[in-house]
């Protein structure tokens, strides 16, 4: 337990930097934000000193750089890991690189009972060595067991069972285990109770991402929001969107396909990185170049101008198949009046009847997106307000970083 008038340091590792697009960068960015002014939390952060993903922190407003390796953010403590290009072992790597730094900073500066927040399941084989390790030095190990990594479709079959065999590992040697959906709670009891140490249950707690309600303050006439637009040939509430990374689990090859069927005369707009081995492979299954109303429109780091599109948007798409609570969707209730959304356990958990629903199977996005097209403007802005309403309830980060920070400074290691 946290003891009185100290500082109680937490070390995250498992995030490639503050604010990209993946789910634990908006994590780390917010949970920093929030508890910036904190006297008695410190962070400690571990971000890609290179690689995809990796944050330039020279063109961050707010950054103080201590040295080409280490910089202040939020008032975290923020250290860059240099990663060789090994293919899908970077991430290994990285975790078990970053591990090793807050070992070594924990050591040097003799900080008191640490708490090292690992976020995904990715270092199975190192985590008994670890675990000892920050025990060793007075600390607990907690975890986020993210979303069923050994089911993404990028993984190959031997790197799924891999991703599998960590997961248990990894359950194992921690002390807490944080699930953001209370599906993967219920899976980690299911599947990992009565084999932890000394054949205990895993210890676990229940902490959903959070969205941003606040209006973005761009006016529909700001310079930033016309010319993006005319950059891009869009316009307000005439496109469907969706903002996250460029990977086959997220679902855009059924996305671009059914959105190809469909007989909308709006556009879909497609914020992501892209990655062009993806990208050329769904050019030869679909030919969605020859569809104007598809537009890869690239990346958008300003957060303001983001959200403003995602508020002008007609209608947002979801297709994250694999996951707890994802924030992109948690974003997307809060901004977007009219959600379509992949229909797996994750989304209706988040959702419930505050979004629209498809399947995989052809033709049913298709059908739903030309159902949509026909809504009336009081049908969209009920399902908005619902959506907002469900948001605002259970998904601020006021109420999520405030629960963070009740783990972080109240619970006792038995």
């Amino acid at each position: 337990m946290q003891r009185e008038n100290e500082v109680q340091h937490v070390f995250l590792v498992g995030a490639k930097s503050l604010g990209a697009y993946g789910g634990y960068e908006t994590f780390v960015y917010k949970l920093t934000e929030y508890h910036q002014n904190k006297t008695n939390i410190k962070y400690h952060v571990a971000c890609k000193a290179n690689g995809d993903g990796c944050m330039d922190e020279t063109k961050v407003d707010g950054v103080t750089r201590s040295n080409d390796h280490e910089f202040e953010f939020h008032n975290a403590h923020c250290f860059k890991i240099d990663i060789p290009q090994i293919g899908p072992a970077q991430a290994i790597y990285y975790d078990v690189a970053a591990l090793k730094a807050c070992c070594k900073y924990i050591k040097k500066h003799r900080i008191k009972h640490p708490i090292v927040y690992i976020m995904a399941c990715r270092i199975g084989p190192f985590a008994g060595h670890f675990y000892k390790e920050i025990h060793k030095l007075g600390g607990t190990v907690y975890l986020n067991p993210d979303g069923h990594e050994w089911m993404r479709a990028k993984w190959s079959a031997p790197i799924r069972k891999y991703w599998k065999i960590s997961e248990q590992m990894m359950v194992k040697y921690c002390d807490l285990a944080i699930c953001d959906s209370v599906n993967i709670e219920k899976y980690i009891h299911e599947c990992y109770d009565g084999k932890g140490i000394k054949g205990r249950n895993p210890k676990t707690t229940f902490i959903a991402y959070g969205a941003d309600l606040t209006l973005s303050k761009l006016a529909d006439d700001d310079e930033k929001l016309v010319n993006w637009y005319k950059e891009n040939g869009l316009t307000k509430k005439d496109y469907y969107l969706v903002v996250g990374r460029f990977v086959p689990e997220n679902s855009f090859e059924v996305m671009i396909r059914e959105f190809m069927k469909s007989k909308s005369k709006k556009n879909f707009a497609i914020i992501t990185n892209v990655n062009e081995k993806f990208l050329n492979e769904l050019e030869e299954k679909l030919h969605f170049k020859s569809d104007k109303r598809i537009k890869f429109v690239g990346t958008v780091y300003d957060q303001e101008l983001l959200k403003k599109i995602r508020e002008n948007a007609y209608a947002y798409f979801h297709g994250h198949t694999v996951g707890g609570t994802n924030p992109s969707l948690i974003e997307a209730l809060g901004s977007t009046d009219l959600n379509l959304l992949v229909d797996v356990s994750f989304n209706k958990e988040v959702a419930e009847d505050c979004a629209l629903y498809w399947s995989c199977k052809p033709g049913s996005l298709a059908k739903l997106i030309d159902k949509a097209d026909q809504m009336s403007a009081d049908q969209i802005t009920e399902m908005g307000w619902r959506a907002k309403k469900r948001v605002a309830e259970e998904y601020t980060w006021d109420k999520i970083c405030g629960q963070y920070e009740d783990v972080f400074l109240k619970y006792k290691k038995n």
